[in-house]
């Protein structure tokens, strides 16, 4: 992991366990000023330090193995298939200080999840409330109720085709992305999780 995504990192990692800089520095026998230069990007830790700052953020700055993180970043990736929210968070807990890169594509994959799984809520209560409303109204009215409420039928089941195909588009194509090293973008992805 290389500058600025490493400072950025560090911090993260320290204020998660609520330490100060100063504490850092003891624990990782530096100076303050070297956590932070290192924090702010303006320098590159030693080995020593940055084993130090693995040591005491419990997270593996080294050089990853890019074959099992790849797996994994495909695995978390092709788990947006399935519109459930539990597998990539699972995922994502799991492996999220093994790898900054699993950890920043976990997030962009927990944000597409959650806002798939809030709009198969609304097309469900659309589904649930809307349609038998419309179909009370129309008894109401008198005629054209079978084409009526056949139309209605057909038009509620369409949110729930529509949101499975495209999270099943999203999630092979930033698998493929991810595997190429290319950035990923879910579209329609509400920053839930930062």
């Amino acid at each position: 992991m290389n500058q600025p995504q490493l400072g950025l990192k560090v911090a993260e990692l320290r204020q998660q366990k609520a330490l100060t800089q100063e504490r850092l520095a003891e624990l990782c026998e530096v100076s303050p000023r070297t956590i932070q230069r290192i924090e702010s990007g303006e320098v590159d830790p030693r080995a020593y330090t940055l084993h130090c700052l693995g040591e005491a953020l419990e997270f593996d700055f080294g050089e990853e193995n890019t074959s099992n993180e790849n797996l994994w970043l495909t695995v978390l990736h092709l788990s947006s298939v399935f519109c459930i929210v539990i597998v990539p968070l699972l995922l994502w807990s799991w492996k999220k200080n093994q790898s900054y890169k699993i950890d920043q594509h976990g997030r962009h994959v927990l944000n597409f999840q959650i806002t798939m799984t809030l709009s198969l809520f609304a097309a469900s209560f659309f589904l649930l409330v809307g349609l038998p409303a419309l179909i009370l109204l129309n008894m109401e009215m008198g005629e054209g109720f079978v084409i009526l409420a056949s139309t209605l039928g057909i038009v509620s089941i369409l949110p729930f085709i529509f949101i499975g195909i495209f999270c099943l588009y999203q999630g092979v194509v930033n698998a493929m992305r991810a595997l190429s090293d290319k950035p990923i973008r879910y579209a329609l992805s509400i920053p839930f999780v930062k």
